[in-house]
């Protein structure tokens, strides 16, 4: 989708690697300007680095923001507008969990969870909410498959709980920005080759374990998850608010 958006201000978090790398990659291939974040801040200068060698914009703050607080997300907002004057799309990938089974999650892992994949939705979209209302922008924010279904033995309780908070709040988001040319979508990927998954891709009975309940007979790409935000970014899903874009290989189908 080249030139699907060109001239916008996107701002992504968790540009450290993985989804979010490769966001930062086909959002700028598209021609957005980039502003990301990520508290692997040395991660974050790699995909700078990596955008601008292959042709395209992106910036973001010089140190580690603590997009959990209200403090980070405004300084994440703030540097963006510094720097370009306005923000087109906030794209909320970032997040971290702790998983295990209910009676065995610590009151520590439980809050750090909905912390790391819930808080930081909310104060990156408050923070932003006015500056995408004068541009008509677009929120994307990151769900999960562990939304719409369990998963014996995952201990994906908290991050269940997180990423269901978030599909909903999608869609509560989608309603109170129409009125304000808002648009808002979440995307859920299903099991995704990442740095965070590569281990148990290594081995080959763990792998078959887990794309056997997969009709795809095989994990997704981070490029995949990144060409279907790009796309609900684009003018070509003008139409689309308050939508659950599932990628997971047919899995939830099964």
């Amino acid at each position: 989708m080249s030139g699907a958006l060109d001239g916008l201000v996107a701002l992504i978090s968790g540009t450290g690697g993985g989804l979010g790398r490769a966001a930062a990659l086909h959002f700028a291939a598209a021609g957005a300007r980039v502003v990301g974040c990520d508290l692997d801040i040395e991660g974050h200068r790699q995909t700078v680095d990596l955008v601008r060698a292959s042709g395209g914009e992106m910036d973001g703050p010089a140190d580690a923001l603590d997009l959990a607080t209200a403090a980070g997300s405004a300084a994440w907002i703030d540097h963006a507008l510094r720097a370009h004057g306005r923000i087109d799309i906030l794209y909320n990938n970032a997040s971290a969990a702790r998983f295990a089974p209910v009676d065995q999650m610590t009151d520590a892992e439980w809050h750090f969870t909905i912390r790391n994949e819930l808080d930081l939705v909310f104060f990156a979209t408050r923070a932003a909410w006015p500056h995408l209302a004068a541009q008509g922008g677009v929120i994307i924010n990151v769900g999960s498959t562990a939304a719409w279904a369990g998963t014996a033995g995952s201990g994906k309780i908290a991050h269940a709980a997180a990423k269901g908070a978030i599909v909903a709040m999608t869609r509560q988001l989608a309603v109170e920005g129409a009125p304000l040319g808002i648009r808002a979508l979440s995307i859920s990927p299903g099991f995704i080759r990442t740095p965070g998954t590569a281990p148990f891709l290594q081995r080959e009975e763990i792998r078959a374990r887990l794309v056997a309940n997969i009709p795809l007979g095989r994990p997704g790409e981070p490029d995949e998850i990144a060409a279907a935000a790009v796309f609900a970014a684009s003018a070509g899903a003008s139409f689309m608010t308050g939508n659950d874009i599932v990628i997971d290989g047919g899995a939830l189908a099964a």
